[in-house]
Formats: structure tokens, C-alpha cells, sequence
């Protein structure tokens, strides 16, 4: 996964997952709410204040872009991106461009996780491991911080 902020206006995000063959949700491509049932890569990124932006992609062209004030409280959802993905044969690829506004101030923390699998085969994979008795990816004040200066909209 890659994240490009060389525009002032538009950031992009690059995906390159291996392809785990579970079904495609039954909603129309675009944005999809209740992406992470599904095989998805998320990408957070948090900001100093505590509020964060959730990126969930999956291989079939799917997405979900939420806005978070803290943990679990959403503040925008469904927001809007532009999304292509492709599968070819065990991998999957995907870009994703949004507005630089939907980023929130002074990112400090990130963390990348990936679901895959279905009933008791389902599988979370994640770049920083976070504590929990079942996975719970959100923690974001248990992120790893980023290295150098922070990256500011």
C-alpha cells in the first residue's frame, strides 16, 4: 500500500493485495457500507486531535471512507472517492483518489489492516498488532506513530 501526497489538492492510494476469492458484496461498486464483512483493505489515518479517516477497499471495486471524531463515532460516511481495481489471477490492485480535505490535521498515526475469509476461516491481518480479545482495529491512540514530521492537509 502507498499513499501519495504530491497534489495540494487530491490524495492517492495504491493497493496491492493478494486476492483471496471470497464472494464480492451484493451492492452496486462504489461506495458500501458494512465493507469490512467483506474482503477489504483499510487503511487509518489519525490525526493530533484524536479524529481519524477510515479507507476500506476491496478487490471488486467496493469502498467505504468514514470520518472519525474519536472511536467508533462517525462524523462523515459514504464519503466520495474515486476507486479502480482490478483482480488478475492470486492479486488484486486498486487506486483510490480523494480530496486532501478529507484528511485530518497533522496526521500522526497510521495503522493497515486486512479481512479475509468467511465464518470461522475469517482471518484480520494488521501492519501493528493492536490488544484485544477479538479484533478491534479502533484503537488508533495504540498506533504506531510516523517517522519524521507529521503530514498536515
Amino acid at each position: 500500500m502507498s499513499l501519495d501526497l504530491g497534489s495540494d489538492q487530491h490524495v492517492g492510494l495504491r493497493i496491492d493485495a493478494p486476492f483471496r476469492q471470497d464472494p464480492a458484496p451484493k451492492d452496486e461498486v462504489g461506495p458500501t457500507w458494512a465493507l469490512w464483512e467483506h474482503e477489504v483493505v483499510e487503511l487509518f489515518l489519525v490525526g493530533d486531535g484524536g479524529d481519524y479517516l477510515e479507507i476500506e477497499v476491496g478487490p471488486y471495486g467496493h469502498y467505504l471512507i468514514l470520518s472519525l471524531d474519536k472511536p467508533r463515532v462517525i462524523s462523515k460516511k459514504l464519503l466520495p472517492a474515486a476507486v479502480t481495481s482490478e483482480i488478475s489471477g492470486a492479486r488484486w490492485t486498486a487506486s483510490v483518489v480523494f480530496s486532501v480535505d478529507l484528511l485530518p490535521e497533522q496526521i500522526c498515526r497510521a495503522n493497515a489492516f486486512a479481512i479475509h475469509g468467511l465464518g470461522p476461516d475469517r482471518t484480520y491481518l494488521a501492519h501493528s498488532s493492536l490488544p484485544a480479545e477479538k479484533p478491534d482495529f479502533h484503537q488508533p491512540h495504540r498506533f504506531p506513530g510516523l517517522p519524521g514530521p507529521t503530514i498536515a492537509p
